[in-house]
């Protein structure tokens, strides 16, 4: 058994998650707001009129703005890997490394390429080049979340890849298998619309701010119509595609399932809880109820995890303790097959060490039987599979919630807006002003749910954070944790002064 300093772990993922929190601050808006820059752009070509000039670029603008400073955001990220997940980046890297690499050498090429005629190419190329030019930057910055998603993708469901014993690596065999894993795929059309959301969101925010301020009436008035328009179709596409990936989730991570839905004991015909407030005192295996109050939808669960009524959908307690009766394997079994798995994983690097091929190859013989269960050969106890139930079942509900007020905050300003009524209704340009939070607030509270519902791992079920981490003292940590987090906020107020200054400027200060 490997012993990992518990606190080099929990800093080493603090970092991590730290980084990767801001970094989505950012992201969401450059996947939409470069295609809302692209439809606006379109509008001005086949109208010819200045006012939708204007109003793409000050978008663009604001786009720009964005886009630099995540940029520098995904560079920390991506070079975590290496500093403080070197383990990891050794055992997956041919495999994890073949996605983010053509991201970066063919949509991220793609996207600065067209990026500089985008920018500085107005009255320098002509206008139908330089809305193609506008339309690759808002493909190729989609393009480079498809790889980075199916990256993220294969951790969740890691397919199309052997383990090599030789070298104690895993290595690519199937790169079709890899980029369409059917969790990628979910999880890109999830999250791509839901960037989506948030920008038309943010447009929102700010349009109707010059609203309220009675400035700049017309262009916010036209960009209220096409952000609300894009956002009320990707806001219902959100739907589909959530109800796809919480399928996939439940098909490949059911222990996430059962930490989103706060189940302990599975159910047939389970429901989904509405509205609940769990017992933070309730633990894997106890008798205590694990809702101190809950609303519950009856059946939809088993319909939406199985796509069959009346279905078996397994809880906590199964999941770590096994259920016969239902044939679920519990983590204490898993746990079992996977220490057998690495002894004669050891035994198999002895024998090729020593030269002793006949008990190599009977030690390999047997670590194949085992193989698929190795990373819970890693993990103490079996309640270690269980991730933090309170933070995954809030963050889901919070993201949900907000995201099913969307459709409606879209529709009602896109009717008032063309009705020519909408600096009339008072009451609902507040809520336009903090739709651009709520959008953060689902964005953040959405990766949360799926990265922290997948705890322990790093690669479901073949290998746990405390395995993944480099071998750094926790002080070394703790020390850069400190520095990016000073050098995030610096650049998040600078980013905030200069997108409120462009905002006080408006179109005219582009």
């Amino acid at each position: 058994m490997i012993d990992v300093d518990p606190s080099l772990v929990n800093w080493s993922r603090a970092q991590f998650a730290f980084t990767a929190m801001y970094h989505w601050i950012f992201v969401p808006l450059t996947l939409g707001l470069s295609f809302l820059c692209a439809f606006y752009e379109t509008i001005y070509l086949k109208t010819g009129n200045e006012e939708w000039r204007k109003i793409t670029r000050f978008w663009m603008t604001l786009f720009g703005i964005n886009f630099a400073i995540g940029v520098a955001t995904g560079i920390i990220l991506e070079f975590e890997f290496g500093t403080n997940w070197s383990n990891y980046s050794w055992m997956v890297g041919d495999i994890f490394g073949a996605p983010l690499a053509i991201e970066g050498i063919f949509a991220f090429f793609l996207e600065a390429s067209f990026f500089a005629v985008m920018f500085f190419g107005w009255n320098r190329v002509s206008k139908g080049f330089h809305c193609f030019s506008t339309w690759m930057v808002a493909i190729g910055s989609n393009l480079s979340a498809v790889w980075i998603l199916v990256a993220n993708g294969w951790m969740q469901n890691p397919v199309g890849m052997a383990f090599n014993p030789d070298t104690a690596r895993f290595e690519m065999e199937n790169f079709a298998e890899v980029v369409f894993n059917p969790v990628a795929v979910s999880k890109f059309t999830h999250t791509s619309s839901s960037g989506f959301v948030m920008a038309s969101a943010f447009v929102l925010t700010i349009s109707c701010w010059y609203l309220i301020k009675g400035r700049h009436v017309e262009m916010a008035k036209k960009s209220i119509v096409v952000a609300s328009v894009f956002g009320l179709v990707a806001s219902i596409f959100v739907g589909f595609t959530g109800d796809e990936s919480a399928y996939e989730v439940a098909q490949k991570q059911p222990m996430k399932l059962a930490a989103m839905e706060g189940l302990y004991k599975g159910e047939r015909g389970a429901g989904i809880v509405a509205m609940g407030i769990l017992n933070s005192a309730k633990e894997p295996g106890d008798v205590q109820d694990a809702f101190l109050v809950q609303v519950k939808v009856p059946e939809l669960l088993s319909l939406l995890a199985n796509r069959e009524p009346g279905s078996f959908v397994p809880g906590i307690d199964d999941l770590v303790y096994g259920n016969k009766e239902e044939n679920v394997m519990g983590v204490n079994t898993m746990m079992e097959k996977g220490k057998l798995a690495l002894t004669d994983l050891a035994a198999f690097k002895e024998a090729r060490k020593n030269k002793t091929d006949q008990v190599a190859e009977a030690a390999l013989e047997r670590f194949n039987v085992n193989k698929e269960f190795m990373g819970y050969g890693y993990l103490k106890t079996p309640e270690e599979a269980v991730p933090p139930v309170n933070i995954v079942f809030n963050s889901f509900r919070l993201m949900a919630i907000i995201g099913s007020l969307f459709p409606v905050i879209f529709g009602a300003f896109l009717f008032y807006t063309m009705k020519g009524t909408i600096t009339e209704k008072r009451w609902l340009l507040p809520v336009g002003l903090f739709t651009g939070l709520l959008g953060l607030l689902a964005q953040q509270a959405g990766w949360v749910t799926a990265e922290v519902g997948r705890q322990p791992w790093a690669i479901q079920g073949l290998m746990p954070v405390k395995i993944a981490t480099t071998n750094l003292s926790t002080t070394a940590v703790q020390i850069t944790f400190a520095m990016f987090a000073v050098v995030f906020t610096m650049l998040l107020i600078a980013e905030i002064s200069i997108m409120l200054k462009q905002i006080a400027a408006g179109p005219e200060g582009h």
